[in-house]
């Protein structure tokens, strides 16, 4: 598992490839940061929501952290005491996933260093606490990760459907209870999109020395 998980990152870090996303996303953040269009679908969202929602988008919110890298760990764990390399080597996908739009979300939020839509506009209502930077969205990161990374390895509507359902209604809630911009979630969707592909490839093309079977693939 080991050997798997440095190979994954030393692909991405000898990759030029990733060096062309880094500088891609970096400017992407930049754009956002030139952009007024955002505030107003932000005001729409937020100042015109449905208080009575609030409650639910809190516990909507909150679970990202804790199912973005629960299940992956989780699913880890099974396969390993199940001694079922296939499900293993999937499970190591989804945590590499996880791990490179970790890094790469925490960079450009120091990089970056855009102020919470509630602090640049005080009309804006923040309804859940909020401290680091607002682009991008470390919790739309999360969950979309998951659920990429997840509808590549288990190509099934029934994965694929409830998963990015799930990614989308975070997304919204991080704009509902007022913490983020239309522009930090997209700048998520980007990175998680971005680090599923990328761990995705590194894997499709260990599949051609045999640690994947046939039924992992993109398609």
């Amino acid at each position: 598992m080991i050997n798997i998980i440095n190979d994954i990152f030393s692909f991405i870090s000898n990759n030029k490839k990733g060096l062309v996303l880094s500088v891609i996303l970096v400017f992407f953040a930049l754009i956002c940061n030139a952009q007024n269009w955002d505030i107003d679908l932000l005001k729409e969202i937020n100042l015109h929501r449905n208080h009575s929602l609030d409650p639910l988008f809190k516990i909507i919110t909150d679970t990202a952290p804790t199912i973005a890298y629960s299940v992956p760990v989780f699913l880890c764990l099974l396969s390993i005491i199940q001694k079922n390399k296939r499900s293993e080597t999937k499970s190591i996908y989804l945590i590499c996933a996880s791990i490179l739009a970790l890094v790469i979300e925490k960079s450009l939020k120091h990089i970056v260093n855009r102020p919470r839509p509630f602090i640049t506009y005080p009309f804006i209502e923040k309804i859940t606490s909020a401290t680091s930077p607002s682009f991008p969205s470390g919790h739309t990161s999360d969950a979309f990760t998951l659920a990429i990374s997840l509808s590549l390895a288990y190509p099934k509507w029934y994965i694929i459907l409830p998963s990015l359902s799930w990614a989308m209604a975070v997304g919204y809630s991080r704009m509902d209870l007022g913490v983020h911009y239309p522009t930090d979630i997209i700048g998520s969707i980007v990175i998680a999109a971005l680090s599923s592909l990328l761990c995705f490839i590194f894997l499709r093309r260990k599949e051609k020395k045999t640690l994947l079977t046939g039924d992992f693939n993109i398609e």
